[in-house]
């Protein structure tokens, strides 16, 4: 019988053993090495993401600029930020925090995870038109990026509950995942409800902390693959020194080698991939889709109140949706431009006035690479944008102005054609 029962939980003992040996141990990853922030810096992965260790110290160090964002960054072209901030050898690196799926929940808790780290600095942030469906984030991204450790972070140091953490709370508690976590649970519970954690609830917060702090510490490097090599073949299709008009003749010559399949001027990979045996069904399929009443508004409020907190100096970027495509679809232009109408309205009316919207050249040859992400001359474009942003040192001049009216149900589903003109206060 005891051999029976020796050969049931000796592998459960033994593993839990080695495991607590591992968690005790003095070993961790260098989150300190300038080698292991280059290569996360373009590798998107969910474990830098949802971990702190790695990115907070790159960021700390100053010689990272975060782009905030979600798939369009994990697109290497020879006109992506990353590849010319190299080529061109600017002040620069920009430090890709986004993937596919990651949106405003999963943003602001990063942010809110960087702390002071992010204070006074220069941030890049690419809002994505699709992000305002009905509802949001979707389970299956939150649930993919979802950081246990950033949450409890955010919560063990609410001393008086805002309408932002109210607000927070009741959107997390939304989400299937968070209930997987009983203690977490009761604390975004008694949050939602006004009501700062109790003193235990804060010193088991701190439990937590500690624990996934050195979860954190151990296994953030795990899967971390670095975009370099990519970065590195796209840097030396460019000319030696940047000439705005000869790289957007270069845009338009890679542009159109890659997208001679179809009528779309989507990247032949892609519409073979994605697209190619599907179009029957794809074709009006997008013609009730409207990002103008959304949760995702209020969701964006929280990155907006995190980078005002912080006095970080914000450049924003809007991209289009490829007008061939959106045709095809039924997608509405007319719709995007509201969507724009209304996002700008929610930043400018909080001071957040460094704006660059796209929208308006959804029909350009080669500006999107396929349906929703920016190809080569949108990322010239934008480019156009985000190196005198960053060539200069801090420019932001006006004070933030927040306003909790951009957290309610009315403002998600209000019509960009109510609002007052851009800057006035609303009630």
């Amino acid at each position: 019988m005891k051999k029976k029962l020796l050969s049931i939980f000796g592998p459960l003992v033994t593993a839990g053993l080695l495991l607590a040996a591992l968690f005790f141990s003095p070993f961790k990853i260098d989150a300190g090495n300038p080698a292991l922030w280059a290569e996360a810096a373009s590798s998107m992965s969910g474990n830098v993401l949802r971990g702190n260790s790695i990115k907070n110290n790159a960021v700390r160090s100053g010689k990272y600029v975060p782009f905030f964002g979600s798939s369009e960054l994990s697109r290497i072209s020879p006109f992506h930020p990353s590849v010319l901030a190299q080529k061109y050898k600017r002040d620069y690196t920009p430090f890709l925090l986004g993937a596919p799926g990651t949106q405003s929940l999963t943003q602001y808790m990063m942010m809110q995870s960087l702390g002071s780290d992010l204070a006074h600095k220069k941030v890049v942030f690419v809002v994505s038109p699709q992000w305002f469906i009905k509802g949001g984030v979707t389970r299956a991204y939150f649930d993919a990026y979802f950081s246990e450790l950033q949450t409890y972070i955010w919560a063990s140091g609410i001393k008086k509950v805002t309408e932002e953490d109210r607000y927070l709370a009741q959107r997390l508690l939304a989400y299937d995942k968070v209930h997987h976590d009983a203690d977490l649970e009761t604390m975004l519970a008694v949050i939602a409800k006004g009501e700062a954690p109790s003193s235990g609830q804060q010193d088991l917060a701190k439990l937590h902390i500690n624990l996934l702090n050195r979860e954190d510490e151990l296994f953030s490097e795990i899967g971390l693959v670095s975009k370099q090599k990519s970065i590195d073949k796209a840097a030396a299709q460019l000319p030696k020194d940047y000439d705005p008009l000869s790289l957007d003749e270069l845009a338009s010559q890679i542009g159109a080698a890659k997208t001679g399949n179809n009528s779309f001027g989507i990247s032949d990979t892609f519409y073979d991939k994605r697209l190619k045996h599907r179009l029957p069904k794809l074709k009006d399929s997008q013609s009730r889709l409207d990002y103008r009443f959304s949760e995702e508004f209020a969701d964006f409020q929280l990155v907006l109140s995190q980078l005002a907190e912080v006095d970080a100096d914000v450049l924003f970027i809007i991209p289009p949706v490829n007008e061939k495509w959106s045709d095809f679809t039924g997608l509405s232009q007319e719709m995007l431009q509201q969507f724009a109408k209304k996002i700008k309205f929610q930043m400018q009316a909080q001071g957040f006035h460094n704006i660059a919207d796209f929208t308006d050249r959804a029909a350009e040859p080669y500006f999107m690479e396929d349906t929703i992400h920016l190809g080569w001359r949108g990322w010239l474009a934008a480019d156009h944008a985000i190196a005198p942003f960053l060539d200069q040192g801090i420019t932001k001049k006006e004070t933030y102005h927040l306003q909790d009216y951009f957290f309610t149900k009315e403002w998600q589903e209000r019509s960009p054609e109510e609002l007052p003109h851009t800057g006035d206060t609303i009630h």
